[in-house]
């Protein structure tokens, strides 16, 4: 590889004292320090004497050449340390001629601070012993002997270009598990690979020598990793310094098997089964151009080839004039295998490291050259002269040049020879991994179809556990405090408004203080006397335990006193209200007067007091779930630009909400702004990485790109996020039920990136929201009884676009788990809306693809021109096609366009998949209901009703099928309908159709509860307060008939029958009508 300057440069290693050292013989023992770097000895130090307090001042400095040039590189820097060996000179005896010495340890100095820029540094090593040395062992509580040593060069070996630009690669190879059981002992298990350099030639890397095991036990963590040079004297040695083997959980390896599925067969095979054990470390320094090359054939060739292999073992001849004899076998390697390592995710950003297990294969010349472009084999290529280093000290021995066969040229030509006629791969102009831009298939060797050594690697199951780790990401993230400057910049916080305590705002605002002081009083009051009756029943309360509890309740407070001290905590409130809001200080002139304002004075109390309880936020513009909402209901209108300007609005009040990030990342994608769609995407993916939609549309986003890359490892995290989820969520199901067993039999998970999905969640809402109910103060009917304990948001949508059940409609080939309990709750970005909230009611979801979950969300807010997108994806996902809530899916979106043409045709299909899919009826309902086929509408509806699972918009369609109920006369089904909406999602609307219905039936009592109700949850309606002019008429109530008359045409009633059946009522009871 391109070194930094063509000139040597001297590299001093200087040992500067000894400490805790002890000797073979005697208190005072004599030893020195020999230095060796890259299998040459750089000298011995002075013979030393150590004290007996155990220390030695040896001032002993060595020194080797850095030249790039021939002689020691920076890849020699990177994986070789110095070696200091510790020799005792033992007493000479009577008639002994030469001074006897015994080695008592080594120690190692790691050199990578030079390939980090530094120039010098000190360190303390550890003086390892050798077997039967006297120093102590390294170990907890002993004091370790050491050695203090002193690195200096006179300047830094790489430029200020190389340190930002270069790169460090470290390989480490673990063990290959579940090897084939025809292994024996005495082999040379070798492991290659090929990185990638700057010029033609490609940078080897071999772990040799592996350990075969027969099993038994797992391998243990954190054990050290070890350099990869044999023949280290002192065990202890071997280990590189703070460099250990951590393993992990299999599901956060980027690996092949990594699946739950997976899980047994790993156990079995790391506890129980052969394997061949290395827990090496090797280190390459890539330059800048070797870092682009290793970049660029990332990206062209995707799969990385690790090749496997067995080689005979040979030792080394013994005697100056001893030879390498030749055999018929020798270096041809058998059992020749390679993994396919997918190093894609190393292009990822802010990604530094893979790990994972890895299948082995038998190696076939067409197989590899087709994933990888590799032409070369390490193994088999003769270039590459494995053999002559195929000794038991390996190839990077630190006491022995390997020797090298005088034979070697006449064994190059025999081989030679012996291909004569084929293309040999010296031959070959392109690099080994190098990608071909032609298409002709290339005439390398045969394939080799008759491999049965490599095939008994998938007969066994064998895989490889390997790791590959850089310095710094090849691509760099964005750190989040970019990435929030970078949305601030684009849309600055908006200031919170400036509250003014003086004046009418003044009153208003103690008037809610009362308010809440009063509800919290009450509430305690309700505690003291039914709290452990409330925990002890829990969800089991009835209708007539809370009618009975709720009359106790009025009892005591009245009797107590407590009713009267709670109007005269008001009264103060009231009158400020009066004199600040009203600017009424002087007396009325008549009653009338008096009652008209008394009117209007109660319903700003009414609305004010809903306002304290329920924070209705609608009238107060800084709250951005209503900004959400209104930008959902401009995407429904198409009208981009202001959904745009809503979604930012609601950023600005908090820029670090996800919901909000998301939907303005889908705008300025629509918008064609796809640089500030990747900064919002990005933050989302920031601030909450487990974000299942964040990271699909983040992936979304990259395909538009054409970046496919990020695409993959985007989807690819929204997938592990999703099967995280899903792991979790059966953990606790096992945790709440003592279930053992996780997965139903057959059932599994595609271990191809291609699957991104499988969780359990829920996930209905609605769009587009009109009011929020509270817990009225006044006395109510057994229907507001029933439904309070609900805590139900009234929220009244306008449109409906929930998604579907996949407990009914996906296939049955999509079966994962055994069971998996319904949810409430499906994520941390549907909680962050409380307007997207799920109905208690809801069907539990469960998406199966990270694009089905999208799609959901997306349909939530009308983002139909987005969700296009998503279902082509889903079509295409493995787990995904076209299932019934696909269908579903795409009826809607075009429902939402009113085209009732295809939206009835995808729904016909849907039924096909799944014809007792509520859903399937509910949609086919709004369907007839939107095209004006009530009589069909009626049909679906009553069918969707009569299921025993509830279809995931049951609201809309209870008040559908009620309104048409009311349309044909039928009250008392309509009556019963709109009964269970109010006790499922009470809402202004709900409560309006259950009035209507009992004044038809003439029940004027019930039909003023519900219309009162109504009116308290949304005194804006006209067709509440003309219904209430009509109770009142009827009941023979003129003030109250007057006034809500008054308030009818005051907010425009629009239904002419409805008003001309006011006048006619009025003209036959004789009043209601202050005009005439």
């Amino acid at each position: 590889m391109e070194q930094v300057s063509s000139t040597g440069r001297p590299v001093q290693i200087t040992v500067t004292d000894g400490y805790d050292l002890k000797g073979f013989k005697g208190d005072a023992p004599v030893t020195f320090i020999r230095a060796e770097f890259n299998q040459v000895v750089l000298g011995d130090s002075a013979k030393i004497t150590i004290s007996p307090e155990g220390t030695a001042k040896y001032n002993f400095t060595s020194s080797f050449e850095f030249n790039t040039e021939g002689g020691i590189t920076l890849d020699d820097l990177a994986h070789k340390p110095v070696f200091l060996t510790m020799t005792e000179v033992l007493p000479k005896e009577k008639k002994q001629k030469e001074e006897k010495t015994l080695i008592l340890g080594q120690a190692v100095v790691d050199l990578l601070p030079l390939l980090e820029g530094e120039s010098s540094f000190e360190t303390m090593v550890p003086l390892h012993p050798v077997p039967g040395s006297p120093l102590e062992p390294l170990r907890s509580g002993v004091k370790q002997c050491s050695l203090e040593v002193k690195v200096f060069v006179a300047e830094p070996l790489l430029t200020t270009d190389q340190i930002s630009e270069g790169n460090l690669l470290k390989v480490t190879l673990e063990a290959a598990y579940s090897v084939p059981e025809s292994f024996i002992p005495l082999q040379n298990y070798m492991v290659g690979l090929q990185v990638p350099s700057a010029g033609e030639k490609d940078y080897p890397i071999f772990f040799k020598n592996g350990t075969l095991k027969l099993g038994g036990e797992r391998e243990p963590v954190p054990r050290p990793k070890k350099w990869p040079i044999a023949n280290i004297l002192a065990p202890g040695a071997n280990n590189i310094p703070d460099a250990f083997i951590v393993g992990g959980p299999y599901e956060e390896e980027e690996g092949e098997l990594n699946h739950p599925e997976d899980r047994e067969f790993r156990n079995q095979a790391e506890c129980l089964k052969k394997r061949i054990t290395w827990d090496l470390e090797s280190r390459c320094y890539l330059d800048p151009p070797a870092v682009v090359s290793f970049q660029k054939r990332i990206a062209d060739c995707r799969f990385w080839p690790v090749e496997i292999t067995r080689v005979p073992l040979t030792t080394a001849p013994k005697g100056k004039g001893a030879k390498f004899e030749k055999t018929d076998d020798e270096g041809q390697p058998s059992f020749h295998g390679v993994a396919y390592v997918n190093m894609v995710p190393l292009l990822y950003p802010g990604v530094k490291r893979i790990r994972g297990a890895f299948h082995v294969y038998p190696y076939l010349n067409s197989t590899v050259y087709e994933k990888t472009k590799c032409l070369f084999s390490l193994f088999r290529d003769p270039g590459h002269n494995l053999i002559q280093n195929n000794k038991t000290g390996g190839i990077n021995s630190p006491l022995s040049k390997p020797a090298v066969s005088k034979n070697l040229k006449e064994d190059k030509v025999v081989k030679e020879k012996d291909i004569e006629g084929k293309l040999r791969p010296g031959d070959m102009q392109a690099p080994s991994i190098k990608s071909q831009s032609s298409d002709t298939p290339l005439e390398v060797e045969p394939s080799l179809c008759n491999n049965p050594e490599g095939q008994q690697y998938v007969e066994a199951g064998t895989y490889i556990v390997l790791e590959i780790q850089l310095d710094k990401a090849l691509v760099p993230k964005r750190m989040p405090e970019e990435l929030a400057r970078r949305v601030k910049e684009m849309i600055p916080p908006r200031p919170p408004l400036t509250r003014r305590t003086g004046g009418a705002q003044k009153a208003v605002s103690d008037y809610h203080m009362q308010i809440k002081n009063i509800s919290r009083a009450i509430l305690n009051e309700y505690h003291r006397m039914f709290g452990k009756q409330v925990a002890k029943l829990g969800n089991d309360l009835d209708c007539e335990t809370l009618e009975e509890q709720k009359c106790q309740l009025n009892y005591e407070l009245n009797c107590s006193g407590k009713c009267f001290a709670f109007k005269e905590q008001l009264k103060h409130a009231v009158v400020k209200i009066v004199r600040e809001k009203y600017l009424k200080t002087t007396s009325f002139e008549n009653q009338e007067e008096l009652q008209k304002f008394i009117s209007e004075l109660y319903v700003f109390l009414v609305d004010q007091m809903h306002v304290a309880l329920n924070q209705r936020l609608v009238r107060e513009p800084q709250n951005l779930e209503h900004w959400l909402d209104y930008g959902a209901f401009c995407l429904l209108t198409e009208d981009n630009i202001k959904a745009q300007e809503c979604f930012r609005k609601a950023l600005s009040l908090n820029q670090n909400h996800v919901h909000s990030l998301l939907l303005c990342g889908v705008l300025a994608v629509l918008m064609e702004n796809y640089e500030q769609a990747e900064i919002f995407f990005e933050d989302a993916t920031c601030l909450e990485p487990t974000n299942v939609v964040a990271w699909t549309l983040l992936g979304l986003y990259y395909e538009i790109q054409n970046n496919d890359i990020r695409m993959e490892m985007a989807f690819h995290e929204g997938f592990k996020q999703l099967q995280a989820r899903m792991l979790q969520s059966q953990v606790t199901k096992q945790r709440s039920t003592g279930a053992v067993e996780f997965f139903e039999e057959g059932g599994k998970t595609e271990s191809s990136l291609g699957l991104w999905g499988i969780t359990s969640g829920s996930s209905t809402a609605a769009i587009k929201m009109e009011a929020q109910a509270g817990a009225p103060l006044s006395v109510l009917d057994e229907f507001l009884d029933e439904s309070s304990h609900l805590k139900s948001d009234s929220h009244e949508p306008i449109l409906s676009v929930q998604s579907q059940d996949p407990n009914t409609s996906q296939k049955p080939s999509n079966s994962f788990l055994k069971e998996i309990p319904p949810k409430k709750e499906a994520s941390k970005w549907q909680e962050s809306s409380t307007c997207l909230q799920p109905t208690p009611y809801s069907v539990s979801q469960t998406p199966i693809t990270i694009f089905m979950e999208t799609i959901r969300f997306l349909m939530k807010v009308n983002a139909v021109q987005y969700v296009h997108r998503v279902l082509a994806h889903e079509l295409l996902c493995p787990q995904g096609g076209p299932s019934c809530e696909y269908y579903l899916v795409l009826a809607q979106t075009h429902l939402l366009k009113k085209d009732f043409a295809k939206a009835e045709e995808y729904l016909q299909q849907a039924a096909q998949m799944d014809y007792l899919n509520p859903n399937v009826w509910g949609v086919k309902g709004h369907l007839y209901f939107l095209s004006g086929n009530h009589a069909e509408a009626k049909a679906c509806y009553e069918r969707t009703v009569s299921f025993v699972v509830d279809a995931s918009e049951m609201h809309f369609i209870f008040l559908r099928l009620g309104h048409i109920y009311l349309e044909e006369k039928e009250y008392e089904k309509a009556k019963k309908t709109y009964l269970q909406a109010c006790k499922r999602s009470p809402s202004c609307l709900t409560w309006l159709g259950l009035g209507i219905a009992c004044y038809r039936l003439e029940e004027l009592t019930e039909a003023e509860d519900a219309l009162s109700e109504a009116n308290a949850l949304n005194n804006y309606n006209a067709e509440v307060w003309a219904y209430l002019a009509l109770v009142c008429l009827k009941a023979g109530r003129q003030l109250e008939a007057e006034q809500a008359y008054k308030y009818t045409m005051k907010l425009k009633l629009k239904d002419e029958n409805l008003l001309a059946e006011i006048h006619t009522v009025q003209e036959t009871v004789g009043f209601g009508n202050p005009s005439f």
